[in-house]
């Protein structure tokens, strides 16, 4: 049969989401599974989602506005900066395709942590890039000097996940000051802060604050994870002018949708109930971290909503273990394990399914 699709796609690996806790929980012939493994916040939507959604659904047959004005004001009065310099997706992984498409030809490069945010080496491969793999350090991070090593004269595009999904370390400003002024003019560096809200460690930047005025800096934030609206996928890019525009001219029409930027506005209405829960994930957090630690785990410090168990080849294993008692996690094969935080019963149970497993 004749080829129809690109043959280098192949060696494109799927994107692996969670399993379905349901599906699990029937298999084991559990009242209900526990699912840790995709950096969901556990509360539920913030107060007045739903019913933004519900009112909204109502003009559902109507197109959303294609440039989220209402949405993109919002966000321009939240985080200080100019409304032509915002730019809103389908979740803040569709940025960074979208990224991709505006900045690399066939032949180009990416260079990116690894291990960090499983969709970069996809999303480089779909537009016929190559991603450039640079080794984490020995404490799970990014290796800053190895990855401005690497730049060369094909290098267009920088992705920096700050915290690193998955292992949830981050880079501190000295060393980020450092690697940025690294970094020639015509590569664009992305600060991707998917967990910016969950960062305690004030040495962390907050990467619009600090960066967004430098022309070749792009920072990434999504409302999927603290302000509880993975369901809706919606995320934001705030950039230089230039670059915005460019996004936008690859961005597929209306695909920040209407449902999504009602949750949106209604969320964002939300900051002092959000800081809350966050609040209450950070602990969590500190308390796994302290607790795996006793069971002879040597964790890295995380500044996200998930810890990381660098189990190596152990981690299936270990992931399968964890789900034979209800309990789903997220194994990297070779590497570690990702687990989120979730509800204090919720973690109290995967401590105990830990403690048989380890």
């Amino acid at each position: 049969m004749t080829r129809l699709t690109r043959a280098d796609l192949d060696a494109i690996p799927a994107y692996v989401a969670g399993r379905s806790p349901a599906d699990l929980a029937r298999d084991l012939g559990l009242p209900e599974a526990i699912k840790l493994a995709s950096n969901e916040v556990p509360f539920g939507p913030l107060p007045g989602v739903v019913e933004a959604v519900t009112a909204a659904a109502a003009g559902s047959h109507r197109y959303p506005d294609p440039a989220a004005v209402v949405l993109r004001d919002r966000l321009s009065a939240r985080y200080g900066v100019p409304a032509d310099r915002l730019v809103t997706g389908c979740g803040s992984v569709a940025i960074c395709e979208n990224l991709a498409r505006a900045t690399c030809l066939p032949g180009d490069e990416v260079i990116i942590s690894w291990r960090s945010f499983e969709a970069y080496p996809i999303v480089v491969a779909g537009v016929g890039a190559t991603a450039i793999r640079v080794p984490n350090t020995p404490a799970h991070g990014h290796d800053l000097d190895a990855m401005a090593a690497a730049i060369t004269d094909r290098t267009r595009l920088v992705f920096v996940c700050n915290p690193n999904n998955p292992t949830g370390t981050s880079v501190r400003r000295a060393e980020l000051d450092r690697f940025l002024d690294s970094v020639p003019e015509n590569v664009l560096v992305v600060l991707d802060e998917a967990y910016r809200e969950f960062i305690t460690d004030p040495d962390v930047p907050d990467g619009i604050d600090t960066y967004a005025d430098r022309p070749n800096v792009a920072v990434l934030r999504t409302l999927s994870k603290a302000w509880g609206l993975a369901g809706m996928r919606i995320g934001f890019l705030v950039a230089a002018p230039e670059v915005a525009a460019a996004v936008r001219k690859v961005t597929t029409p209306f695909s920040t949708n209407l449902l999504a930027q009602a949750a949106a506005l209604a969320a964002l209405d939300q900051e002092e109930e959000m800081r809350r829960r966050c609040a209450l994930v950070t602990g969590e957090r500190d308390r796994l971290t302290a607790e795996l630690r006793k069971l002879g785990q040597d964790l890295p410090e995380s500044q996200a909503n998930f810890v990381w168990l660098p189990l190596g080849d152990r981690s299936a294993a270990f992931g399968a273990a964890l789900e034979s008692r209800g309990v789903i996690v997220r194994p990297f094969q070779g590497d570690g394990v990702r687990v989120t935080v979730g509800t204090a019963a919720e973690n109290d149970s995967f401590l105990a399914a830990a403690a048989d497993a380890l």
